[in-house]
């Protein structure tokens, strides 16, 4: 698979053992928002070699727009950030290599190997872990296309968006009937339509607040997004082929994918609810010379702080390289 992102990234079909030292500097796993951040900011100090791996499938990926970004008050989607992200990075001679990787061990003299789905092999010295989180999205057609502009997920981010609106909240169970309690302080003309009954019911607790709050709810199969070309939703259309007129909806259905797979490999602190432990001044986790940054740690999983984060861990991973080197001499 080609990648055309920007000039000077590396391909799977190229081996990046070919293309770059045995052992590198610092691999970042992730080309979101934070692992690029960190990108930019190690390759400015035009004194490491780094690569970034990136598999493509992060939650920045399918983001149409961002509209609480500082510079940007009619919102940009994921997809610009990352490929000016690339572009920038690209031009500090950051490599970036499409692939995904499958594991991850210590290395005996120091530092880490991992092991790319295709085979590929990478040595680094340090590693920054910025796989970040996929929301557990139902397979609706017209969901992917309308997310960040008229269907949201995160009410931080995005519940001024319904400010006094009629919003439709989709979701499951008791992580539905929060988020519909959570979007009172936005717009009181909410319905909640509760989707996998038989696997995620609603408690009796939650069902007493929704009451109180004057909340609707009901259990109504949806199985499409009604939505035109531009990504403007105008309902949702339910299972017995109905459509209900809404143009705003937030979806929460919980068991969001936590990407720390490989932190849990090598042996970093994992929260109870698997985000990963990191020093909160230099987002080093538990284990030495390995970073993590984004949404895979633990805190506000917003745009802004994954950059924050990412810019973070590259300054303090810049730090020690820099002694590791000074050691040597």
């Amino acid at each position: 698979m080609e990648n055309n992102a920007c000039p000077g990234t590396i391909t799977r079909r190229q081996s990046p053992l070919k293309e770059l030292p045995r052992m590198i500097d610092c691999l970042i796993i992730g080309g979101g928002l934070a692992g690029l951040q960190a990108a930019i900011q190690l390759g400015r100090y035009a004194a490491h070699d780094v690569l970034v791996i990136d598999s493509d499938g992060g939650r920045s990926s399918i983001c149409r727009n961002y509209r609480n970004l500082l510079g940007y008050p009619d919102g940009v989607s994921g997809i610009t950030l990352r490929e000016a992200g690339r572009r920038q990075a690209s031009e500090y001679g950051i490599g970036i290599a499409q692939d995904r990787i499958a594991e991850a061990e210590h290395l005996e003299q120091g530092g880490f190997r991992f092991h790319g789905a295709d085979g590929a092999v990478y040595d680094a010295r340090t590693a920054l872990l910025a796989t970040g989180v996929m929301d557990r999205l139902p397979d609706w057609p017209g969901l992917r296309e309308c997310l960040g502009l008229t269907v949201f997920v995160c009410p931080d981010c995005d519940g001024y968006e319904i400010r006094g609106r009629e919003t439709l909240v989709l979701g499951s169970g008791d992580v539905g009937a929060n988020m519909a309690l959570t979007l009172l302080n936005w717009t009181n003309r909410l319905l909640y339509l509760r989707q996998e009954e038989e696997t995620h019911p609603l408690s009796p607790e939650l069902e007493e607040r929704l009451a109180a709050a004057g909340i609707p709810h009901r259990v109504e199969p949806v199985q499409a997004i009604a939505a035109g070309n531009d990504g403007v939703m105008h309902g949702v259309v339910l299972a017995d082929g109905s459509e209900l007129a809404t143009d705003r909806a937030f979806v929460a259905f919980g068991g969001n994918e936590v990407r720390t797979q490989l932190a849990d490999r090598l042996g970093a602190r994992l929260h109870r609810n698997r985000h990963v432990w990191t020093d909160a001044r230099t987002k080093l986790t538990s284990v030495p010379n390995l970073w993590a940054a984004g949404d895979i740690a633990l805190h506000s999983e917003q745009a802004t702080v994954a950059m924050g984060d990412g810019a973070q861990a590259a300054i303090w991973i810049h730090k020690t390289l820099i002694e590791a080197r000074e050691k040597q001499l």
